[in-house]
């Protein structure tokens, strides 16, 4: 294994993406997003995505020199066009706006339109957690997962993700996709030669597969899948969440991650921030926060969601980042490409 500070992680993805034909601002909240998902133990959304990302970019598949913009703001609502670029500065731009917003109105939905992989959901929501105020996440992704009773892939993974903030204490940080694991998962047991655990993915004939490849070249199978249609039903009101109001593409328009070639995938996020003061108040919001969670931990087993994502990320931010020789030698290839 090698290992790399945060620092030293963070400049070798700017590098990497700024040689790939991405600008500063995009690379730089593109590597710090990678970083943390790296530093969080996240490795399926860390580093290993800087190579998918740049070839993107050189691709065609993602624009390097687009700007987020806000293309419409009406009371509540706001639109953020990323213009093919990589996610990260327009979800970032969606989010900030967002916050400015319910400061005056209570409440905001700002979705994100022609978008990319955007990486660890949740993370977007750590600035709505730091302003004291309440976040949902919704994304679309290209199709891995049939519609409920169906056989070919139409939805993405389409996680959601939300944030609850406390007084004095870390934020409660919940993150789920809903096929019944990410498909990145998939991604890092290919690259290592691992088998999965059946129940996670269906090769192209439609046939249970533990071979992650085979997986990823046919679909994922949704959340609870095997007794139940709800996962199939929740990715489809989060496809609709984030294509349907926002313009954005459906998973099945949009051409898999996980190839070089193929169209800029145009998909959606959707961000809802709302300020606890507008409703009961924040003293109220903070007492039924803390009298749930005393509650929770009643049972010695309860690990409060977030809690052990974020304190891999504070031990990562002192002892630095443990990652496989070769991702280190093709982060240093692709920091020194012209």
């Amino acid at each position: 294994m090698a290992h790399l500070s945060i620092e030293e992680a963070t400049r070798l993805a700017v590098q990497a993406l700024r040689h790939a034909g991405a600008g500063q601002a995009m690379a730089a909240s593109t590597a710090k997003a990678l970083v943390r998902a790296e530093a969080q133990g996240l490795a399926s959304h860390g580093l290993i995505r800087v190579a998918q990302y740049a070839t993107h970019l050189r691709n065609g598949r993602a624009d390097g020199n687009a700007v987020a913009r806000v293309t419409r703001h009406q009371g509540a609502a706001v639109l953020v066009d990323a213009g093919q670029g990589l996610a990260f500065p327009a979800c970032d731009l969606a989010v900030s706006t967002a916050i400015a917003t319910v400061r005056t109105l209570g409440v905001s939905f700002a979705g994100v339109t022609n978008s990319h992989h955007c990486g660890v959901l949740v993370d977007h929501l750590r600035a709505v957690a730091d302003a004291g105020l309440v976040g949902l996440a919704f994304a679309n992704s290209p199709a891995a997962m049939p519609a409920a009773g169906g056989k070919h892939a139409i939805f993405g993974t389409n996680p959601v993700a939300a944030v609850f903030p406390r007084r004095s204490a870390d934020p409660l940080m919940i993150d789920l996709s809903l096929s019944e694991v990410a498909r990145g998962k998939l991604m890092v047991a290919a690259r290592e030669g691992q088998a999965i655990p059946l129940g996670w993915a269906l090769d192209s004939q439609g046939q249970p597969t533990t071979d992650p490849k085979a997986g990823l070249a046919g679909s994922m199978l949704p959340l609870g899948a095997a007794s139940s249609p709800k996962g199939a039903m929740l990715a489809l009101i989060v496809e609709l969440l984030v294509t349907a109001l926002l313009g954005a593409q459906f998973g099945f328009e949009a051409s898999s991650f996980f190839v070089d070639e193929g169209n800029a995938p145009r998909l959606g996020q959707a961000f809802v921030v709302i300020n606890p003061g507008a409703l009961a108040g924040q003293d109220v919001y903070y007492e039924r926060m803390e009298t749930l969670i005393t509650e929770m931990l009643v049972d010695d087993g309860v690990r409060l969601a977030g809690a052990r994502r974020i304190a891999l990320e504070q031990q990562a931010g002192q002892s630095g980042l443990a990652i496989p020789d070769a991702l280190d030698e093709q982060l240093h290839r692709l920091a020194k490409m012209q």
